[in-house]
């Protein structure tokens, strides 16, 4: 498994909008219909990817926690599924069920969104504040696949009850790491 790191896009970057079909729900979700006004949590991941397989149950866990303090959340894979159909919108739907997501699932057919967001991995973690600008891009926490290093989401947690706390997210941010989205 090749490891890529994300790019992490400017802090203060106006989140971009977009419209992508829920392969949870079924419908067409738009940023703006779902954005808090407290915290928003947008992830990149995949189905396949061994490191997302990693953290998902520190992913529902994290988004039931911070759901109930009014933090929006939303996934989005963005890989190609003509080569890689074990993310196809299908199995995503299939995916987020038997994890328990209670957050939409988007699936970015064209890219765009992943592009725009300059996603480079998955997972992939940008944390906005209520005014969509961005206070966090990097890592879940510091575990990896086969490491010793329990999973707990300390520096996204951290991150994200910053900005509900109406603070500053510390500017010292790690990459998060994992399988390099799978671009067409």
């Amino acid at each position: 498994m090749a490891f890529t790191e994300s790019s992490m896009l400017p802090l203060g970057t106006l989140a971009p909008s977009f419209t992508l079909p829920d392969t949870v729900s079924g419908k067409n979700i738009n940023l703006q219909d779902i954005q808090s006004d407290k915290a928003n949590l947008i992830m990149f991941i995949c189905n396949h990817c061994p490191y997302v397989i990693h953290v998902e149950e520190e992913l529902a866990r994290l988004a039931k926690d911070y759901q109930a303090k009014g933090v929006n959340v939303v996934a989005i894979s963005s890989n190609d599924v003509e080569r890689y159909p074990a993310d196809s919108p299908d199995k995503m739907t299939d995916y987020a069920a038997k994890n328990e997501f209670t957050f939409p699932y988007l699936y970015d057919e064209s890219q765009a969104v992943a592009k725009a967001y300059d996603a480079a991995c998955t997972p992939d973690f940008y944390v906005f504040d209520g005014e969509m600008r961005l206070a966090y891009r990097g890592r879940l926490d510091d575990s990896r696949p086969n490491s010793d290093t329990p999973l707990t989401g300390k520096d996204l947690r951290a991150a994200l009850d910053a900005v509900l706390a109406g603070e500053t997210v510390s500017e010292v941010q790690y990459p998060s790491g994992g399988c390099g989205i799978k671009w067409k």
